[in-house]
């Protein structure tokens, strides 16, 4: 039975926890209008992205009031939500929650923070350690945030992983406008996009916001990809919009069938050249 994929693509306003939170139940109550399976939020939903100082102000422990609100509120519909996340030892991560049931199933923490141009995340955040493909009600899936998905490694670890629906948050501003007028930045990400749900045999699901922060904007542009690398939904640039599209497993099948990239993997063969690379960089 096709799932039923939605994307909030939106504005959060910097720093305000109780507008961006009201902004996110509103959307999560449009998705069980509309009978969304799974809705997803883009980077940093809840707090917006250029926060610096104000990063502890905003951060979240797992059983925080507002982790429990979106988790109740995954009771029928699944919900992907990005945070400020606190741990234990007051470390603080760029992070997605994946929420449904009821409960916060699982927690992806942002491996790779950009630290040059317009982008300075490991000045206020930790990096993450880990990059896991976790199960769901609707299959094997896998989140990463934004500068992950521009590392080949990650989307390869989830697919070897058993990943069939990657799920990719981003809070990625327009740059470099084309002689076409197109964005730079928009035409990369679609290229990526396709590439990883091509070569995987998966869907990405690319949730990107919009809105204007210190300056700078944000393109939009999100989208759903098949496994063939075919666009199913694409939302507008620089606006908002609430993208709804069908996902299949069949589909997934088909193309893993048709093209069987990942079953002739050599996984073994990577893990051994790359411990032979790093010890002679270790040399």
């Amino acid at each position: 039975m096709p799932l039923r994929v939605g994307i909030s693509q939106f504005a959060p306003t910097l720093g305000d926890l109780d507008r961006n939170l009201a902004l996110i139940e509103a959307r999560i109550e449009r998705g069980r209008e509309e009978n969304v399976d799974l809705l997803v939020f883009p980077e940093l939903a809840l707090t917006g992205y250029t926060l610096k100082d104000m990063a502890p102000t905003v951060a979240q422990r797992r059983d925080s009031v507002i982790i429990r609100k979106l988790a109740a509120a995954s009771d029928e519909m699944s919900v992907v939500v990005g945070f400020v996340e606190e741990s234990d030892d007051y470390r603080l991560y760029n992070a997605a929650g994946y929420f449904e049931n009821g409960k916060l199933r699982h927690v992806h923490r942002k491996v790779y923070l950009p630290t040059y141009g317009m982008f300075e995340e490991t000045r206020y955040l930790a990096s993450g350690d880990r990059i896991r493909a976790f199960d769901t009600k609707h299959g094997r899936m896998a989140m990463l945030i934004c500068e992950d998905m521009w590392h080949p490694s990650a989307p390869y670890i989830t697919s070897q992983d058993g990943c069939e629906v990657l799920i990719g948050v981003a809070s990625s501003p327009a740059r470099g406008v084309q002689e076409d007028d197109d964005i730079y930045s928009a035409k990369a990400w679609r290229a990526l996009n396709r590439v990883y749900a091509h070569f995987f045999g998966q869907y990405v699901v690319f949730a990107n916001r919009v809105g204007f922060e210190d300056g700078v904007a944000y393109w939009g542009g999100s989208e759903i990809v098949g496994p063939g690398g075919e666009v199913v939904a694409r939302a507008a640039q620089l606006e908002e919009e609430f993208l709804v599209g069908s996902i299949s497993s069949q589909r997934v099948r088909r193309a893993r069938i048709v093209s069987p990239l990942l079953r002739d993997e050599r996984l073994d063969l990577t893990m051994r050249e790359l411990e032979r690379i790093q010890g002679e960089r270790m040399r």
